[in-house]
């Protein structure tokens, strides 16, 4: 297995390229003068193009130069406070430069007089938590109406919320419903997430030539997560052959962007020489960057580095510190692999009781290896009280899912009653979670 597919959820995060677009008014006729330029440079600053009448100057949230929008707009604003358009614009300038507590009224504000880019935002701002109380059931109201009225940027929102039960009942078959629905419009976005959709079989049939069809029509319109995941599916062979210059082609281009995503594959694919030639140097280098957005997986592998010294010099105390992050932002590999080195004293003090908290950090999270090595830990009395019994239990759920050593030692030790638990003269083999599938769906 290889590396990582995009998630959905980022979709709906804020400075998402589709997170917040708007479909506002044109400017009033027989505006002055004056108010008509202030509109027109708010307009050409802020606007999206995903709005009638804005599709040739609009910009995707990123794009937006946020002092020069901010200001714009609050010129326009004050020419003109009662107008919506502004105040959503304005409003979107302060949530792409992160002010969330000042673009939340404004949104609101938007919202209440029916604008379909404020009700888009502030309704994924309430369901985020994002400069205002959480309130999910509200924020799905909000991208509902918006959705039903034909916005694409609300249907992914909307989509997104059924996907993951956000302020209504989980539902894939309404998450595909509304990704499709904006898919069909062309929103680069809602056409990957359709495509995830059909790759895993949720709300529709699996159909890995449907999933590489939408995938490839994200990445046709530069969409980074369109491009990881179509290259994941030829770098796993899924309904195509494999083919990994393909696949780091596609990874270079969402890396490119600086998807942290892209970056982790690529650096996985030049570490392995897949696609492309090795170049484990290169691969610090992109999970690094992909490290420092708090991937939770590049720390992962950028830490296996750091504690073998290859492409970086050997720094345990590194290493450490970044299984340390990444076990804490959900990797349990990097929790497996911390809990080893307090527990062989390698690159620090032999402490198994911090060997047994990462452990089972892995272990409690169901991660198989981890599960094992609980069992070794029991069984040989390792920091705790040696217990046979526990050690089995550990063993079995280890078996449980088909790691094989886990399935060696539950054998071994239930047909071996001869050995008393805590006799270490011949220690039970463990394993550090460092094989070639490190990086997995």
């Amino acid at each position: 297995m290889g590396s990582l597919l995009t998630p959905r959820r980022p979709a709906q995060a804020a400075g998402a390229a589709v997170a917040g677009l708007v479909l506002g008014l044109l400017m009033p006729l027989g505006a002055g003068p004056v108010l008509a330029a202030a509109f027109d440079d708010c307009a050409a600053e802020a606007a999206s193009q995903w709005e009638s009448g804005f599709e040739s100057i609009g910009k995707d949230l990123s794009a937006i130069d946020t002092e020069a929008a901010i200001a714009a707009c609050q010129k326009a604003l004050k020419a003109d406070a009662s107008s919506a358009q502004v105040k959503t614009w304005l409003g979107r300038a302060y949530y792409a430069d992160s002010q969330d507590d000042k673009a939340a009224p404004l949104l609101e504000a938007a919202a209440d007089e029916g604008n379909l880019l404020a009700l888009t935002t502030f309704g994924d701002m309430l369901i985020m938590g994002q400069g205002v109380d959480k309130d999910m059931e509200h924020g799905a109201e909000l991208l509902q109406q918006a959705a039903n009225q034909g916005f694409a940027p609300a249907q992914n929102s909307l989509g997104l919320s059924y996907d993951y039960g956000d302020g209504v009942d989980q539902d894939s078959y309404q998450a595909q419903r509304w990704y499709r629905a904006a898919a069909e419009q062309g929103l680069p976005r809602a056409e990957s997430n359709l495509g995830l959709m059909y790759q895993e079989g949720l709300g529709v049939e699996r159909d890995y030539i449907a999933a590489a069809a939408w995938f490839q029509r994200a990445a046709d319109h530069g969409d980074a997560s369109g491009q990881v995941n179509l290259g994941k599916i030829y770098q796993d062979g899924l309904g195509v052959e494999v083919d990994d210059a393909r696949a780091a082609e596609l990874y270079q281009a969402a890396a490119d962007q600086g998807d942290m995503y892209g970056l982790n594959n690529l650096g996985f694919l030049k570490e392995n020489g897949m696609g492309v030639e090795t170049d484990v140097e290169g691969a610090a280098e992109l999970y690094q960057q992909a490290a420092d957005q708090d991937l939770a997986l590049a720390q992962h592998n950028l830490a296996l580095l750091y504690e073998d010294g290859r492409g970086v010099k050997q720094d345990y105390d590194k290493a450490i510190e970044l299984y340390e992050k990444a076990a804490n932002g959900g990797e349990m590999r990097a929790a497996v692999n911390l809990g080893l080195l307090y527990l062989n004293g390698t690159g620090t003090d032999v402490d198994y009781a911090k060997a047994l908290e990462w452990t089972k950090m892995a272990a409690d999270a169901g991660q198989p290896i981890g599960q094992n090595n609980m069992g070794h830990i029991y069984e040989n009395g390792l920091g705790v009280k040696a217990d046979r019994e526990e050690a089995l239990h550990w063993y079995q759920l280890s078996a449980d899912q088909g790691y094989e050593l886990g399935v060696e030692n539950l054998n071994r030790l239930q047909n071996d009653t001869s050995t008393p638990a805590g006799d270490t003269s011949e220690p039970t083999p463990i394993t550090k979670s460092k094989s070639k599938d490190k990086i997995s769906n």
